[in-house]
């Protein structure tokens, strides 16, 4: 059963994280930590008077949810960073009307696949316009 002590031990809250901790804590490289914060406004660790990155408890869920977007709804970096914006400027209308039905939810759902599906596209078709124009 050490695992299990393992596993619960990442739920400690604490209030800041150095890069390393959350490198392991989301099994992401630091450098890729670096980079997304370039890349993705809403991820802002702030720095310590030494100029290390010490990322909140609200950062590493963001990168959680960087992770998911990016690694397993195969969303490209650019789709992932609206997708972030738009729900975070989302949420606050969704509670004001007291969330969606189930049946919203699956409307919900269907509306994001083929929004991502549309995305993909788009990006594809500008990586063959980009080919077209070189030769």
């Amino acid at each position: 059963m050490p695992s299990t002590a393992i596993a619960a031990q990442p739920m400690i809250e604490k209030d800041f994280y150095r890069i390393g901790e959350v490198s392991r804590l989301t099994n992401l490289k630091p450098f890729v930590l670096r980079y997304w914060e370039t890349e993705f406004p809403m991820l802002e660790p702030v720095k310590s008077p030494s100029g290390h990155r010490l990322y909140r408890q609200e950062d590493v869920e963001m990168v959680l949810r960087i992770k998911r977007l990016l690694y397993d709804e195969g969303f490209t970096i650019a789709g992932a960073r609206r997708h972030l914006r738009e729900q975070n400027g989302g949420s606050e209308s969704e509670g004001a009307t007291g969330g969606a039905a189930s049946g919203g939810a699956v409307e919900g759902a269907a509306q994001l696949l083929s929004r991502k599906m549309l995305l993909d596209l788009r990006d594809t078709l500008r990586a063959f316009l980009t080919l077209l124009e070189r030769k």
